[in-house]
């Protein structure tokens, strides 16, 4: 790292053994940038990848240098603004799994507003989803078990409730 190159700040963690800080490469706190020739024209992008993982979480254009024809150099305070970028796009993505695993809708009865819940579990030999019914204190007043592709809406879901929570066909 050059003498004049503020550090970056860490958690308490000992992570020099593993910090490259170079013009194209840098890795620390978990994270490695690399800047790289951009495949769709004369331009450089840098990617983002979390260690550990095998793919970018991040790939974006990268600003030229002042010679017009080498990238910018990383320093740390991009450094720091590609982890919160590629971080941000990890926390999007894991929320949108989880919305896509996890779906509710309120169901109201002549005694009360249920909560229909579907859980999809993505078991790699025998994924399957988990029908429930939720009380407005939380209690769970039924559960079923179906299969991971059930088709959830608001009509399903009051359907089942309206067939006293049999398992649907």
């Amino acid at each position: 790292m050059h003498q004049d190159a503020p550090a970056l700040e860490h958690d308490g963690e000992d992570t020099t053994d593993d910090s490259i800080h170079e013009p194209r490469l840098w890795r620390d706190d978990g994270w490695t940038a690399r800047v790289i020739k951009n495949e769709d024209d004369d331009g450089w992008a840098v990617e983002m990848t979390r260690e550990g993982e095998s793919e970018p979480a991040l790939v974006g254009p990268w600003t030229m240098g002042r010679d017009k024809k080498n990238p910018k150099p990383l320093d740390p305070s991009a450094f720091r603004t590609l982890i919160k970028t590629a971080s941000e796009v990890i926390r999007r993505h894991e929320q949108q799994l989880h919305a896509q695993l996890h779906k509710s809708v309120k169901v109201a009865t002549s005694e009360a507003t249920l909560t229909v819940k579907l859980d999809v579990v993505p078991d790699e030999d025998e994924p399957f989803a988990v029908l429930s019914a939720v009380g407005e204190y939380g209690d769970t007043i039924a559960e079923v078990t179906v299969a991971p592709n059930f088709k959830f809406t608001l009509g399903t879901a009051t359907a089942w409730v309206e067939n006293d929570f049999r398992k649907p066909s």
